[in-house]
């Protein structure tokens, strides 16, 4: 393969190279003309160039040399420089370019991810520093189920843009000051005079100090007041105040790792201090600007409920006015709002206890931990395994069943959180996936081959029409990760692990590996699968399971 065709970063951008130079022989006058490139029906091809239509608009009543779209797309077919990943073309309807990939091609660019590793599908980008705005939760309140989806979707969201090369500054927007903060430093001082012996276990639960700081704030005027001052004193600077507000910040701070550490998300607070005076929507204009000029940002995202969209539109609006920004969204530096909906209980209203209290998230994630190893138990695991490694796989399988259950929605609708439904081993499941990942691990085990040396010695065909099918699906992971990180939607990558695991099984069912003429081959396609599988679960944050 020529050197330029090596260092594109998806098949689809492989492709749109080669039908460019196409086009500039094609239409050489129509210079701002970009490749249309599409994956197709099955029936007529693997790819679709979809130009000739739009091109026939532009250039007819320009004296050019055809005569319709047709003649257009043979043209363009005609021009397509020769490359061994195209194994043939062919044209549909007006001028539609069917391509049908070589497998010789797909089965050596697979190999050669095993030989140099997945970070060389890595899809390519014109940007290379972001900022993910997400998580946010609020001081001396427990996280609860309302901040699973920001947290999960913009830690996602920075692992997809950090797999492509993007450096991502991880940003956490801690609650914001206001009366509450007076509220609960006056409440702290009058429990705590001596603000020395303040700790977790003094405070307690966080949810009830915050319940009962709010109870004396409704229900009695001079707690009010003083409250009220104490704001006033701590948006001063002063010292007593400063100190009680780090305090309680601090052990708040602790509550939130707790969830972090069990979701193993990594953030890093910024503003918390020196911005402390003013409310989120003050400091964003500011935060603009200095995300611009000293973190040199290219792309701004900020992970929000979809309610607060029209408002981070205003101040997007705000910017652009101000020549901070392009006018237009498709030219960095821009800014993105990625909104998501509620989750909702059984009885489809917002995710509450019986007692109507908002769920804490650690108390959910070790319930889904709880259930996995039950449930592990109950298949003897607890006899077959060390408690060590039944407690890693009720973690990863019960951490990532929530993750997933959620991840796999569009961000932008609402779901029902249900545990039965994420911890079935049936479906669209974590659990179905991380299980399928360690059947593949299983197969290989079982031949008894050493992997690593198959990857130097073997060659890996695809004769059957399930390999390729299954090879071709591999192929094409960089380009769903390109188009979940440019449209914010990690519900692509669920959807693509989803259908990988299925094409895997209907090749697994259709085609012997352990014992077979063709074993070395289909034992190399089993551990590209585990790969990209390996490589999808780290994207979103969940841990993949070898045994089960």
């Amino acid at each position: 393969m020529a050197a330029d065709e090596e260092n594109v970063g998806s098949l689809k951008q492989h492709l749109a190279k080669l039908f460019e130079a196409s086009l500039r022989a094609t239409v050489p006058d129509e210079l701002d003309v970009e490749p249309l490139i599409a994956a197709c029906n099955p029936r007529f091809g693997d790819y679709q160039c979809n130009n000739a239509m739009s091109l026939w608009t532009k250039i007819k009543g320009k004296g050019s040399e055809f005569t319709g779209p047709q003649p257009i797309g043979k043209a363009i077919m005609k021009n397509l420089p020769e490359s061994e990943m195209i194994e043939s073309c062919s044209i549909a309807g007006p001028g539609f370019v069917n391509v049908v990939l070589s497998k010789q091609w797909i089965a050596k660019s697979i190999q050669k991810m095993l030989t140099n590793g997945i970070e060389t599908w890595s899809p390519k980008f014109p940007f290379k520093r972001a900022v993910v705005d997400f998580s946010s939760p609020n001081i001396a309140k427990e996280m609860h189920v309302g901040h699973l989806r920001s947290t999960i979707i913009g830690d996602t969201l920075s692992r997809m843009l950090e797999f492509s090369n993007v450096e991502v500054l991880r940003r956490n927007h801690v609650g914001d000051w206001g009366t509450q903060f007076g509220m609960l430093i006056e409440y702290l001082f009058e429990k705590f005079p001596n603000l020395e012996v303040v700790s977790d276990q003094a405070i307690g639960d966080l949810e009830a100090f915050y319940k009962a700081s709010k109870q004396s704030f409704d229900s009695d005027p001079g707690f009010k007041e003083r409250a009220q001052k104490a704001v006033v004193s701590l948006q001063g600077g002063e010292e007593k105040y400063r100190k009680a507000w780090a305090q309680i910040c601090e052990i708040s701070r602790r509550g939130y790792e707790r969830v972090y550490q069990r979701l193993g998300i990594k953030l890093e607070e910024k503003f918390s201090a020196q911005w402390a005076t003013s409310k989120r929507h003050q400091l964003l204009i500011p935060v603009y600007r200095y995300r611009l000029n000293e973190e040199k940002a290219e792309w701004m995202i900020y992970v929000t409920d979809v309610g607060q969209r029209e408002h981070f539109e205003m101040l997007f609006t705000a910017a652009k006015k101000a020549g901070w920004l392009p006018a237009s969204d498709n030219i960095y530096p821009k800014t993105s709002h990625v909104g998501f909906g509620l989750v909702l209980g059984e009885d489809g209203k917002r995710f509450r206890t019986r007692s109507t209290e908002v769920v804490r998230l650690v108390d959910l994630l070790d319930e889904a931990k709880s259930r996995c190893k039950a449930a592990l138990v109950e298949r003897g695991k607890a006899v077959e395994w060390t408690e060590e490694e039944l407690e890693q796989t009720a973690e990863a399988v019960g951490y990532g069943a929530v993750k997933y259950a959620d991840l796999k929605n569009n961000r932008l609708t609402n779901y029902t959180f249900n545990f039965d439904q994420m911890l079935n081993d049936k479906g669209n499941t974590a659990v179905y996936l991380l299980y399928a990942h360690a059947r593949i691990c299983s197969i290989i085990r079982k031949s008894g081959k050493d992997i690593e040396e198959l990857k130097k010695t073997a060659t890996l065909v695809l004769g059957h029409p399930d390999e390729r099918v299954l090879g071709l699906h591999l192929l094409q992971f960089a380009e769903i990760v390109e188009e979940a990180c440019i449209n914010l939607l990690p519900n692509v990558l669920c959807e693509y692990l989803y259908n990988l695991s299925e094409y895997f099984t209907r090749f697994y069912s259709n085609c012997q590996v352990v014992g077979s003429a063709e074993e070395t081959s289909r034992l190399l396609l089993c551990e590209a699968t585990a790969v990209v599988m390996r490589k999808s679960f780290h994207l979103l944050g969940i841990v993949p399971v070898y045994k089960i």
